[in-house]
């Protein structure tokens, strides 16, 4: 590989030297052929005797282009032909190029006319690269031509991409079915495809200064894939990456900060209503045991505590210190924070990058490399950590404990957090708020909570990644112990940028999250709602063993919309085989209808329930069971409650646990129900048919990536 990567390098210098943003496609020819790209026979004629030897020997039919460094759009200058089919017409389209080129741009410096096998058949499909300012280097594919643009049916993944990654892209798009072959069309080869992803991913991790390449189009046959375009869009002066300590490193910083033996609090106060009064009262009446250290230049002691005048003079070690002091003071704060060796500085105050202040913020963030504290914030709420007993935080106290950990970007959302967990008796490990992330991002949360014993689940509310690759890489590992849901906010931005490459255009924002997401593992939540409902959940429910699901329903009507649930969270109805549809029939009404769902009808005494889900729950053969209660007088929707608890305990002694859902239908006594099944390990909601349904698809979802199924 060295002598394609000198070969490579070659070609970019010259690019750099003539001080260009792109190379000519001859150019961009020899790199597709150093790294193992397929591209069309060509060559560059300087006279129409030289084009129609060169056309003769590749064999007709053939495309003209002109090839001039200031022509960049060819076809609008008249400076391409197709379908060129005798050594008579090269020569008359050769004059003609020319003299279309020069009415163009009557200065403009040209080349010669390049001569290309013109490629014909196949699936036209595009594959490229883009350089996000989040992620890194991605790489692209979707179907190639006109549509690419008005469908934007497009796929995204980290470059460099595995052959695994490759593959998925080719499902990963709305209209993969076209690959397959349809009306009769040969199926394109995927293997060759894949290839042409991967080499392409290759390309531009090794050279990073390639900032956007096109293929575009590809034609992939049954035999091969080849790239009749290639644009190749470079970038001398790449931004430098962001400081990121190692593992080791933020495992030790983030469990002195999270689980601190001491904490400050620099302007503290005894006056109700200020910041630093409601931080000290939190800490103080959340039942925090460690050394808590108010400090402000005047008073002599807050609520009990001894005052000191600055973090110096406290006697001991600090592990953090809470920051309720205006912006402009902020700064000498954290020095003194500094040279006292504190490891975090969890930054209330507002005022910095998110009123335009960014002077400020990169003033705090250079403090904080220089001493080496992990800064939290700046505008944020703070932070809870419940097995510490620890708010250290100005919003209400909060002490339920539990196994999900959450994080947000906005004090709103937290305070949402707070508020939802303490009304489904939810009950968390930490909340964490993230504000303007000058600092401490997702990725460090993760890096904790992944060796944090009191969390099982981890979820995020993010409105943009500083750095989407380490957050990548590092779910990427976590994700297969413990399951992350992230709420991207902002999926509608319209922060596409201006970009000189179709690949760039179709780069919308939102569709390179979802695909980073799912490539890393991430279960994504579309709403609020989804993602608090999620964290408490998804712990509840054991992991499923296979794919089966079966809907047993009193209801027809919810039958159905638990169904189409099932289509729109990936879940897979299972088919039921003759013996087993005959085991269910035995035990419903005539008129009820097996198959799946298995619809027991409205009139049923509790025992059909019972005997229908302890037959689910026996078989081997189904994996997940989804409940759809109908509030009736015959089963009331506590003896309903009551009696699939009994059901899931009794197999559950016999070594029997599945994932089981369900949705209640009924009037209001249907909510205390539904609070039972919960409580008992069985997913309930009232009045709902689709969040039970999301509920049972993330626990799949994460299953999946964890290769757990």
């Amino acid at each position: 590989m060295s002598n394609s990567k000198d070969a490579v390098r070659k070609i970019l210098d010259s690019v750099k030297a003539d001080k260009r943003t792109s190379l000519t496609a001859p150019e961009g020819k020899l790199v597709c052929d150093a790294y193992g790209i397929p591209v069309p026979k060509e060559g560059v004629a300087k006279s129409a005797t030289e084009a129609a030897g060169i056309a003769t020997d590749m064999g007709f039919p053939v495309v003209m282009k002109i090839v001039s460094p200031d022509i960049l759009h060819k076809t609008e200058a008249g400076g391409v032909m197709v379908g060129v089919k005798t050594a008579a017409e090269v020569e008359t389209n050769y004059a003609t190029i020319l003299a279309n080129a020069k009415k163009y741009k009557s200065d403009a410096k040209i080349e010669g006319v390049q001569i290309q096998q013109m490629l014909t058949g196949g699936q036209e499909v595009i594959v490229g690269a883009v350089t996000d300012g989040s992620f890194g280097k991605l790489v692209a594919f979707g179907l190639g031509g006109v549509l690419v643009e008005v469908l934007k049916d497009i796929t995204f993944r980290l470059a460099p991409a595995t052959k695994q990654d490759a593959l998925s892209m080719l499902d990963g798009i709305q209209a993969h079915e076209m690959l397959k072959g349809v009306r009769g069309s040969d199926p394109a080869n995927r293997e060759a495809i894949a290839d042409i992803i991967i080499n392409v991913s290759k390309l531009v991790t090794d050279f990073p200064e390639i900032a956007e390449m096109d293929l575009n189009p590809v034609f992939a046959t049954k035999d091969a894939a080849v790239a009749a375009d290639v644009r190749i869009v470079v970038d001398f002066a790449p931004k430098p990456p962001r400081p990121r300590p190692n593992h080791d490193d933020i495992v030790r910083q983030m469990n002195r900060i999270m689980k601190p033996k001491a904490v400050a609090v620099i302007g503290a106060s005894s006056e109700n209503g200020k910041i630093g009064n409601s931080v000290m009262k939190n800490l103080i009446n959340g039942g925090y045991k460690g050394e808590i250290y108010p400090i402000h230049p005047k008073a002599e002691e807050i609520l009990g505590k001894k005052v000191y005048k600055s973090v110096k003079d406290i006697p001991g070690e600090v592990d953090i210190a809470v920051f309720a002091i205006p912006a402009s003071l902020v700064a000498g704060a954290l020095i003194e924070c500094g040279e006292k060796k504190v490891v975090g500085a969890i930054l209330i105050p507002s005022g910095y990058a998110e009123t335009g202040n960014v002077k400020g913020q990169e003033e705090i963030q250079a403090i904080g490399q220089k001493y080496g504290i992990r800064l939290m914030g700046p505008n944020i709420y703070g932070f809870y950590y419940t097995h510490a007993n620890l708010c250290a935080t100005f919003c209400t106290a909060y002490d339920v404990k539990g196994q999900a950990a959450l994080s947000s970007q906005s004090g709103g959302i937290g305070m949402a957090i707070i508020g939802f967990s303490r009304s489904a008796k939810m009950g968390v490990s930490a909340i964490v708020g993230l504000g303007n992330k000058s600092d401490i991002d997702e990725d460090d949360l993760l890096t904790f909570f992944e060796q944090d014993d009191n969390t099982q689940i981890i979820a995020q509310h993010c409105e943009d990644l500083k750095d989407g690759r380490a957050f990548a890489e590092v779910a990427k590992r976590v994700s297969k112990k413990k399951p992350i849901v992230v709420l991207k906010a902002g999926r509608t931005s319209a922060g596409a940028k201006a970009a000189s490459s179709h690949t760039g255009a179709l780069a919308g924002n939102d569709k390179i999250y979802e695909d980073v997401f799912n490539q890393s593992g991430v279960i994504r939540a579309r709403s609020l709602r989804d993602m608090l409902e999620f964290a408490r959940g998804v712990p509840v429910l054991p992991t499923p063993k296979g794919e089966n699901v079966v809907i047993i329903t009193g209801a027809g009507g919810s039958g159905v919309l638990l169904s189409d649930a099932c289509i729109d969270n990936k879940l897979s109805l299972m088919t039921i085989p003759p013996d087993l549809d005959a085991a269910f029939r035995k035990f419903i009404p005539p008129f009820g209808a097996a198959g799946n769902p298995v619809d027991i009808t409205g009139g049923e005494p509790p025992i059909t329930y019972v005997n229908t889900v302890k037959l689910g729950l026996e078989d081997p053969r189904i994996h997940a069971l989804i409940l759809g209660y109908w509030h009736t007088i015959v089963t009331p929707p506590m003896v309903f409650a009551r009696n699939m608890v009994e059901v899931k305990k009794e197999m559950k002694a016999k070594g029997i646990e599945k994932p089981m859902v369900a949705s209640l239908a009924g009037d209001i006594e249907v909510e205390e129900a539904a609070d039972y099944l919960y409580q008992n390990g069985i997913v309930a909601y009232a009045y709902s048919t689709e969040i039970p349904v999301a509920v049972l698809g993330a626990k799949y979802k994460w299953a999946r990536g964890a290769g757990l199924l």
